[in-house]
């Protein structure tokens, strides 16, 4: 399915977005968090986020180039998740 495609059934608020987005572009964003984070269970977590924060920001929001979009958001999801595990306690 095409990008412009799968943009209109977010528009539409169709679930299969979703399930469209993931067919497409589930190992990419699969492989991106498993870089940052290691960790398998919270790489899934984070792709997860992912498709909540699309399916929240879609219909205002129409990205040129759905790959690089969700590329960012699976990024910054996963690096905020690492800073977090990562802080140590202040006294």
């Amino acid at each position: 399915m095409e990008d412009s495609q799968i943009i209109e059934l977010y528009f539409d608020r169709d679930e299969r977005a979703i399930s469209e987005t993931d067919l497409k572009y589930g190992g990419f964003c699969r492989k991106l968090a498993e870089n940052i984070l290691t960790v398998r269970q919270d790489a899934e977590e984070c792709v997860n986020d992912t498709y909540l924060h699309a399916w929240n920001a879609m219909p205002p929001e129409r990205p040129s180039k759905l790959k690089g979009w969700l590329g960012r958001i699976v990024r910054n999801l996963s690096i905020d998740r690492w800073r977090r595990e990562r802080a140590g306690k202040r006294y």
